[in-house]
C-alpha cells in the first residue's frame, strides 16, 4: 500500500468540464479498492460545496502572501470510499461560473493565483504540514492546474515521487511575467529550463521539468506530443525526456456506461443479448422528432462542436449524405457558427437530422444505446471516451487514426473481420473525402445485417475497465516508493 496524494481541478460528479473530471472520479477508487491509501485533492469551489455541505474543517494553515488561513475540508467522492480533501480558500474559488471560466466564458483574470494558491497548498499536504498526520509518498498531480507542485516539491527535503498527467497539451496555462511576480514563486522558476516559456510562465512545464514520471493519456498521444504538430513548442523537451514518458490508456466505468443496467436507457441489452438495442433507437428516434424507421442507419455524434472534434468534417458532407437514407442526431455545443451550421441542418431535413445544442446526459446516453454509427472523426484526441462508451453500446464508431481513438478502434477490412478482431471504421486524414468514404462503408456493411452484428459483438466484448490502467500506474507508483 502507497499512500497517493491524488490531484486534480475537477473530478466527476463533484465538478466537471471534461474528460480530467472523468478519470479523477474513476481512477481513484479503482487503486483505492486496489488497496492504496489515496486521497483526492479539490479546490472547494461553490458548486462543490453546494454538492457537499456542512463539511467538517479538519485543518487550516497560513501560506506566504494570503491574508487569510487555508482551510482544508474532509469529504468523500460521492458512491466510493475515497476520502476528498478540499482547499478552501473563499476568496479564490467561493464564486459564481466555473473552475475556469465565470459564467459569461472568460477565463478568470486572476487564474494564476488561484492555482498557485492551490498547488502551494498541495506541497504543505504531501509534507504533512497541514496537521493532518498524513504524509505522502506519492502526488499524482493532472494537467495544467497542477504544475507548479512538481516544480515546488523539487527542493524540498524528503519530498514524495510526482507523477505528472497530461490530458491535453493544448491547454498549458500561459501567463505574462507580471503575474510571476505577483505570484512570489521561487526566482529560480523563471527560466528557459524551468517554466519560462518564450516570456510566459507556463503551468504545465512545470510538470514536465520536475515530475519524477509523466505520463499521458493513451500510447499514440505519448508519441504524437514529442512532435511539432501536437506538442505545441515544448516537443523538445518532451523528447529529452522521452525515457520518464509513458502512455497509459485512459478506462471507462462500466458502473456508468453499460447497456446491460444503465438507469438512463429505457432498454438493456448486452453482448450476449443485444435484441433491445432496437427499441432504444426507436426511442431515440421519438425524442428528437424522427421517423421510427427501424431499417435506416442512424448516425450519431456526442461532443464538442469545434474543429478540434472536427464537426467541420461532418459538415462538409452531411448535405450530401442526408439526401440518402440515413439519419443523423447530434448532441453537443461550442462554436457559434458551428451551431448555427447543425441548426440549419437540421431544419432543412427535418425528416432525417435533428440537434440538441447544448450537453445533457440522458441525452448521451440514449444516443449511445440508440444510435447505430458514432462519428469523432477528431483531429487529435488524446484519448476520447465517447468511442469506448459506443463500442459498449453496439454503436459502430467512425474515428480518425489519431491518439486515443487509434488506441482503441479497429478497423473492419477482410482481414480484422476474419480474425474477430473489427470494431469500427478508422479513416487516416482530417479532410471530408476521407470520412466521406468511411460513412459510406458503414452504409454498406449496414446493409449486410450478419456482419454488422459481427462488428457490433466484437466492440461489445472489449474491455476497457480501469483495472488495467490502474495496474499500470501502480508499476509507478511502485517505482517512486
Amino acid at each position: 500500500m502507497s499512500r497517493i496524494l491524488f490531484v486534480s481541478s475537477e473530478a466527476h460528479p463533484l465538478v466537471k468540464t471534461g474528460g480530467l473530471a472523468d478519470v479523477s472520479g474513476s481512477l481513484p477508487p479503482v487503486l483505492h479498492a486496489l488497496g492504496e491509501d489515496i486521497r483526492l485533492v479539490l479546490p472547494a469551489y461553490r458548486n462543490v460545496l453546494q454538492h457537499l455541505p456542512k463539511l467538517p474543517v479538519v485543518a487550516e494553515f497560513m501560506l506566504h502572501g494570503i491574508i487569510s488561513p487555508v482551510r482544508i475540508l474532509a469529504a468523500q467522492l460521492p458512491q466510493t470510499d475515497v476520502p476528498v480533501w478540499l482547499v478552501d480558500a473563499p476568496d479564490f474559488y467561493d464564486r459564481d461560473g466555473g473552475p475556469y471560466q465565470d459564467s459569461s466564458g472568460h477565463d478568470w483574470p486572476d487564474n494564476a493565483a488561484r492555482f498557485s494558491l492551490f498547488c502551494r497548498a498541495i506541497v504543505e499536504l504531501a509534507q504533512n504540514r497541514a496537521g493532518l498526520d498524513w504524509r505522502a509518498e506519492v502526488v499524482h498531480c493532472n494537467d495544467w492546474q497542477t504544475g507548479l507542485v512538481p516544480a515546488l516539491l523539487a527542493t524540498e527535503h524528503q519530498r514524495p515521487g510526482t507523477i505528472f498527467t497530461i490530458h491535453n497539451m493544448a491547454y498549458q496555462g500561459l501567463f505574462s511575467h507580471a503575474d510571476f511576480i505577483s505570484l512570489g514563486l521561487p526566482e529560480h522558476l523563471w527560466h528557459w529550463q524551468s517554466m519560462e516559456f518564450h516570456g510566459q510562465f507556463n503551468f504545465l512545464k512545470g510538470g514536465l521539468v520536475y515530475a519524477d514520471w509523466i505520463t499521458t493519456v493513451s500510447p499514440s498521444y505519448a508519441k504524437e506530443i514529442q512532435s511539432p504538430a501536437l506538442a505545441y513548442g515544448l516537443e523538445g523537451l518532451l523528447t529529452e525526456r522521452g525515457d520518464r514518458l509513458r502512455g497509459i490508456l485512459n478506462g471507462v466505468d462500466y458502473n456508468i456506461w453499460n447497456p446491460a443496467h444503465d438507469p438512463l436507457i429505457p432498454h438493456h441489452y448486452s453482448a450476449d443479448q443485444p435484441g433491445n438495442k432496437k427499441y432504444n433507437k426507436t426511442a431515440l428516434q421519438t425524442l428528437f422528432g424522427l421517423p421510427e424507421q427501424a431499417d435506416v442507419p442512424l448516425f450519431s455524434l456526442v461532443g464538442r462542436l469545434v474543429e478540434q472534434k472536427g464537426i467541420d468534417l461532418v459538415l462538409a458532407v452531411l448535405s450530401e449524405l442526408l439526401q440518402q437514407q440515413i439519419q443523423m442526431v447530434l448532441v453537443g455545443s461550442g462554436t457559434t457558427y458551428f451551431e448555427q451550421e447543425c441548426r440549419s441542418l437540421a431544419a432543412q431535413y427535418p425528416d432525417k437530422m435533428a440537434v440538441f445544442i447544448g450537453y445533457d446526459e440522458a441525452r448521451a446516453h440514449l444516443v449511445e444505446a440508440g444510435a447505430d454509427i458514432f462519428l469523432m472523426p477528431s483531429r487529435f484526441e488524446p484519448c476520447g471516451l465517447n468511442q469506448i462508451y459506443s463500442l459498449r453500446y453496439g454503436t459502430v464508431p467512425i474515428v480518425r487514426r489519431t491518439g486515443g481513438l487509434a488506441d482503441t478502434v479497429v478497423h473492419t477490412d477482410d482481414a480484422s473481420l476474419a480474425n474477430g478482431t473489427a470494431t469500427g471504421l478508422v479513416f487516416e486524414h482530417a479532410d471530408p473525402a476521407d470520412l466521406r468514404r468511411a460513412m459510406d462503408q458503414a452504409i454498406a456493411l449496414y446493409q449486410q445485417p450478419e456482419l454488422w452484428r459481427q462488428i457490433m459483438s466484437n466492440g461489445m466484448r472489449r474491455d476497457f475497465s480501469w483495472q488495467q490502467s490502474a495496474s499500470q500506474y501502480q508499476e509507478l507508483y511502485r517505482q517512486l516508493v
